[in-house]
């Protein structure tokens, strides 16, 4: 009897240890959040990055750094995001709204995070096509980008991307034409010396 008392505390000693290493592995997305504040970029940086390993299940709390008030902390919530790519599909109607958003800087980083999801972004189509007339060149050539990486998704972008090449040579919406109805070329690799 003894000895299955002790085999018994054993196994449920190995279980709880089990258990305790697994909980250590998942992340503190709270306590991320407060890290990714910081001032410190060490600290922020760190946390930046641990958030975009985490992806979807941090998208919410950055969200709400996003929609904050704070101009700081609205950039960084964008620089995350752009990390996850696709991972942050969920944020892609808050990305959208910020392209409207007074600040020029929280176009452009909305357009990039838009621009680094690839087909995950085909949601924010209409706001990147009203992009493509924003003041900032920037954020239109990002956002044209971003259509170009959406792909066959970003099809009713194509003729307003037309008249924009009309007025004058760019290349990268010539690009994005390409990449939306599916005729990408592969550049050819340098021949070896």
């Amino acid at each position: 009897m003894r000895q299955l008392t002790l085999a018994l505390g054993l196994v449920l000693a190995t279980l709880v240890a089990g258990a305790c290493r697994s909980k250590e592995g998942v992340p503190n997305v709270s306590a991320l959040i407060e890290d990714l504040k910081s001032t410190d970029r060490e600290r922020s940086g760190r946390a930046n990055l641990a958030l975009i390993r985490v992806g979807e299940a941090a998208v919410p709390a950055v969200l709400e750094l996003l929609n904050g008030q704070d101009p700081r902390l609205r950039s960084v919530a964008l620089t995350t995001l752009w990390g996850m790519g696709e991972k942050a599909k969920a944020a892609v109607p808050t990305l959208a709204g910020a392209l409207e958003d007074p600040d020029p800087e929280i176009r452009l980083g909305a357009a990039m995070a838009l621009a680094n999801m690839g087909p995950a972004a085909e949601g924010a189509v209409p706001a990147l096509i009203r992009s493509l007339g924003d003041g900032d060149n920037r954020v239109r050539q990002v956002a044209v980008k971003a259509l170009g990486n959406i792909g066959p998704g970003a099809r009713e972008a194509v003729p307003v991307i037309s008249r924009a090449v009309k007025r004058g040579p760019w290349p990268e919406a010539e690009e994005a034409i390409r990449k939306i109805q599916g005729r990408v070329e592969e550049t050819p690799s340098p021949e070896p010396r």
